[in-house]
């Protein structure tokens, strides 16, 4: 019967772990994900476990032992209640792997607020920085299009989602 285990790693050796598991003839699931970072004044994309410090295991109870995976380089143990293993369903998994990007495997997690058209918006950092809008549309995962008056003219500005709140209408 397989069965889907939760491993509890080292700090920052979830890949580590999953090398070494996956070495051993384990099914191992490491969920990633895209996140934004701020170094040194510029933003870029990070990619990172989704969950910190834990990946999934299959084992095939009865062919394969959980004591190897214990003692794996970059493990610190497996997650238990009790005295029982924590199983985790197969509909979360199924689920998990769902929301991965077929393409890339990769979670996108929005920490943004849902914009509507036409709703008022703030801008928070970059060159327009201070200035109100009106919401237009996102053009890209990560960047939409504010409507700002300026000069006296509306104008169409893209501006990393990031940089944009909802604001409150004047």
């Amino acid at each position: 019967m397989l069965r889907w285990y939760l491993v509890h790693t080292k700090p920052s050796r979830e890949a580590l772990a999953e090398e070494n598991l996956r070495r051993q003839g384990y099914r191992v699931h490491l969920p990633r994900m895209v996140h934004s970072v701020r170094r040194r004044g510029q933003w870029r994309e990070s990619i990172a476990p989704l969950f910190p410090r834990y990946l999934f295991l299959q084992l095939h109870e009865g062919r394969q032992a959980l004591s190897p995976v214990r003692s794996s380089v970059g493990v610190a143990g497996i997650v238990r209640f009790g005295a029982s293993y924590a199983i985790v369903a197969d509909e979360i998994m199924r689920e998990l792997r769902l929301r991965e990007d077929p393409e890339t495997g990769l979670h996108r997690l929005s920490k943004r607020p849902h914009l509507t058209r036409g709703a008022a918006v703030h801008i928070t950092t970059g060159p327009f920085e201070g200035l109100e809008g009106v919401f237009e549309r996102e053009a890209g995962c990560d960047r939409v299009v504010v409507l700002l008056n300026l000069l006296g003219q509306d104008a169409q500005v893209r501006v990393h989602a990031d940089f944009v709140l909802p604001g409150y209408a004047a």
